[in-house]
């Protein structure tokens, strides 16, 4: 890895609801957004698996990383799964919304918030 490329940390944990939470840290781009991509996929493997995408870490977040969340959110919806994002700091928050992404899917301020809206459904 070369100084340009960034890092993404990402840890996971199951919410009291049974949901998979992801949570995201350091920079979701080109360079890291394949490793995402992948987790993803095999987490969407398992029937009814849900997950919510902790932002709350994410300090940077380039096009290929808004691709790898919408991507992940449909690929959700077409296994019927859910996927939820959580916790966008007010920057990401700004980019998301400045993207479109709350018009395809809700941004959730909290996990708790993405589990309870979840539950809901």
């Amino acid at each position: 890895m070369n100084d340009a490329e960034g890092t993404l940390a990402i840890r996971t944990h199951p919410s009291p609801a049974g949901h998979l939470v992801l949570h995201l840290a350091g920079e979701l781009d080109h360079y890291t957004g394949p490793g995402l991509r992948q987790m993803i996929e095999e987490v969407l493997r398992d029937p009814g698996a849900g997950i919510i995408a902790d932002l709350s870490d994410l300090h940077y977040c380039d096009s290929t990383g808004i691709t790898v969340i919408i991507t992940a959110y449909h690929r959700a919806q077409t296994v019927g799964s859910s996927f939820a994002v959580a916790g966008l700091s007010e920057a990401m928050n700004q980019l998301f919304r400045v993207a479109g992404i709350d018009q395809v899917f809700p941004l959730h301020s909290s996990v708790q918030a993405a589990v309870e809206a979840l539950n809901s459904n």
